[in-house]
């Protein structure tokens, strides 16, 4: 049977190893971390992503922990309706567009890798280093992260799902520097509140070119409350990229509340969203430039 290797046990690693499964391929999934636990915030599932997950017979629990979207709607920065569209199904689609919570995602997918590969079909603790392609093989060198040893796997293939700083981009694409910062800084958290608009719309306000907010609900509503997710950006000068080392870094609401002091309006207060949060995440907008081929024999990026 044919052996497939993830670097990654991501959102998109897990899915792969359930599409392979399906498939009728062997797969492992591995990552640095040692222990996989949910993080992050808000995620949306566009319908031809929920068609897939579907398909992979994860469709009722999506339903049970997402919110399905209507609508997304365009404000000024001042409230005042710009344009709004349909979303999922309300837009034609088969299927619905979900709002989740990153981490209860990643949570369904990783109970159902562990329920239908086995226990073992992740392991965790085990970062991809590099790897050699063989005449039919590839070769692959893995790091323990608690013992600093150095282990070789022989595989048929491997994917790359391990994120912006992927090794196995590194083997495909050497020398391709760091990443690129757009000059736009994220700060990203959750708060319980009443819904706004339907209960399924996201809104989008202000503009990309000085400061913008999103929100959007990402579980049930309870007692005619919701957890609403929010992502707060601004653009700054990027004349000397970005500096900070860290990813997905908690800080200090006071920090950068003030970009949004004066965003309330008669039906949304921006301010008072971002407090009632339990924390604050910054991110910082950063991408990689395209490359010609994601794929090379036996090694292929996800």
């Amino acid at each position: 049977m044919t052996r497939v290797l993830i670097a990654g046990a991501g959102i998109t690693g897990l899915t792969t190893a359930l599409s392979l499964h399906a498939a009728g391929l062997k797969a492992t999934v591995v990552d640095r971390a040692p222990e996989l636990t949910p993080a992050g915030v808000g995620i949306n599932l566009q319908p031809h992503a929920v068609r897939e997950l579907t398909e992979l017979g994860l469709g009722e629990e999506l339903a049970r922990i997402g919110v399905s979207i209507c609508e997304i709607v365009h404000y000024d920065r001042f409230g005042s309706r710009i344009w709004g569209e349909p979303r999922g199904i309300a837009a034609g689609y088969r299927w619905p567009q979900y709002a989740v919570h990153h981490g209860g995602l990643h949570a369904l997918l990783l109970r159902a890798v562990r329920d239908r590969m086995g226990e073992d079909a992740v392991v965790t603790g085990l970062s991809v280093e590099g790897c050699a392609e063989t005449e039919d093989h590839v070769r692959v060198r893995l790091r323990d992260r608690e013992t600093g040893g150095q282990v070789e796997w022989l595989v048929d293939a491997l994917i790359g799902a391990d994120g912006l700083h992927s090794a196995v981009r590194a083997h495909l694409h050497p020398g391709e520097g760091p990443p690129r910062h757009s000059g736009i800084l994220m700060w990203r958290g959750t708060a319980v509140r009443e819904p706004f608009l339907t209960g399924h719309s996201i809104i989008v306000a202000g503009s990309n070119s000085t400061a913008k907010f999103v929100a959007y609900p990402i579980a049930p509503r309870t007692a005619c409350r919701t957890v609403i997710n929010w992502i707060a950006e601004v653009t700054l000068d990027n004349s000397e990229g970005w500096k900070q080392t860290g990813w997905f870094r908690q800080v200090s609401i006071d920090d950068f509340v003030h970009h949004f002091a004066d965003w309330k309006w008669d039906w949304f207060d921006v301010p008072a969203l971002i407090r009632g949060a339990t924390g604050a995440y910054e991110n910082p907008m950063i991408d990689r430039d395209p490359v010609a081929t994601w794929v090379d024999g036996p090694v292929a990026l996800l």
